[in-house]
């Protein structure tokens, strides 16, 4: 089995003059991305490999859960920054298959979109937010048969869970 962890970067603030590569985690997301870290760990989904985007709203959040996870090292890969699902896909399906399990820090509509895209079945409610939703510092779990990242593709995947920071609490 192969799963997958998608997070979408915590809240990011817009200071002026600054480009959107440049954007940092504002405290609503310094607050969420441990806490987010936090659950990643109490839930038992510690990733086998973590790629992240070179943004740097992106690296924060990936530095803000790390501490919680003991996991590798993240790899920066630049293609992830505002790539629409296809490439994300593309990222997922050359994923070593030494790792059982990959952690995707990025962004939305890409990571929303190949959610979406790859889930074909698992919990209908949780399918039908993640339709209309996919939140800053949300975390999506999908499960995939198989033992090759390769075979990932359109509806093999099982969502086993979609949480926000709003669904939990510290602690939990």
């Amino acid at each position: 089995m192969r799963r997958l962890i998608l997070l979408r970067h915590a809240k990011s603030d817009r200071p002026p003059g600054i480009v959107d590569l440049d954007r940092p985690l504002n405290d609503r997301g310094k607050r969420a991305a441990p806490q987010m870290g936090a659950y990643l760990a109490a839930e038992g989904l510690i990733p086998e490999a973590v790629v992240v985007s070179p943004a740097k709203r992106t690296r924060e959040t990936w530095e803000a859960i790390q501490s919680a996870l003991t996991g590798p090292e993240a790899e920066i890969v630049p293609s992830i920054y505002d790539a629409p699902e296809a490439a994300l896909l593309s990222i997922v399906q050359t994923t070593p298959d030494t790792a059982g399990s990959l952690l995707m820090i990025g962004h939305n509509p890409g990571l929303q979109d190949l959610a979406m895209r790859l889930a074909g079945s698992g919990e209908k409610a949780g399918r039908k937010r993640l339709s209309l939703e996919f939140p800053t510092a949300a975390v999506v779990v999908l499960d995939f048969e198989g033992d090759a990242w390769s075979t990932v593709a359109a509806g093999t995947g099982r969502l086993e869970r979609f949480v926000a920071p709003r669904d939990i609490k510290i602690g939990d």
